[in-house]
């Protein structure tokens, strides 16, 4: 088999599994019009704070107030630069609200990155995650992998899904086969696009409601 039909038939797979599941999401009542994407944030601090707190966390209990705490408390420090002045006068722990050492490492990591790279404020953070070799470069941080940097382009307003537990569990649930993370992404891509819908709204309309089967109180608003 030839290179291009080796890609033609990988187009075909993930449309026909794209248009499973947008038929599953009809059946479990989606409707285009009553669902909004993800929240979007022009501030640096809350993108990379949500973008490093969110994985294996309840986010409405415990990642959302931390947010929306750092929204309130330094809603005129949107910046890297500002971001790095706090970690020097308020320290880390009282600027996330956090004890654990892993997610404070990391999450100074990634500003170092961010300064490192001149990535200041959240457009041009939108700007660069438009760029592959930026976002390779993202993944060499500890913890940093592709579902981190895709929730982080839903943060920004990039249309994108995050394929987590929630993504693989809907899958499993419309009778795909579990994939690789490309693949997964790529079907509910399409689905999105079958269903009329964003896919950063989407990807907002399965966590809810998956969330929401597991932990009737959890909610992305």
């Amino acid at each position: 088999m030839n290179y291009a039909n080796t890609e033609l038939e990988a187009t075909f797979k993930i449309l026909k599994s794209a248009r499973i599941l947008a038929n599953y999401a009809q059946e479990q009542g989606f409707e285009a019009e009553s669902h909004n994407a993800r929240p979007t944030y022009d501030h640096m601090g809350a993108i990379l704070a949500d973008s490093i707190l969110q994985a294996g966390m309840n986010y409405r209990n415990v990642v959302k107030p931390r947010v929306e705490a750092i929204l309130v408390s330094y809603a005129d420090k949107k910046s890297v630069s500002d971001l790095v002045d706090l970690i020097a006068s308020e320290g880390l722990e009282k600027l996330l609200n956090w004890s654990h050492q892993t997610k404070l490492s990391r999450f100074e990591e990634l500003v170092t990155f961010m300064m490192k790279n001149q990535v200041i404020t959240a457009s041009e953070l939108k700007e660069r995650l438009l760029d592959d070799s930026f976002c390779t470069s993202l993944q060499r941080i500890d913890g940093i992998g592709p579902k981190t940097v895709d929730y982080m382009k839903c943060l920004v307003g990039i249309d994108s899904i995050a394929v987590d537990r929630h993504i693989k569990t809907f899958a499993k649930e419309a009778g795909l086969e579990h994939h690789d993370y490309d693949f997964l992404r790529n079907v509910f891509c399409s689905a999105a696009d079958l269903l009329s819908i964003s896919r950063r709204a989407f990807d907002s309309w399965v966590w809810n409601k998956l969330s929401m089967a597991s932990s009737p109180q959890q909610s992305l608003f």
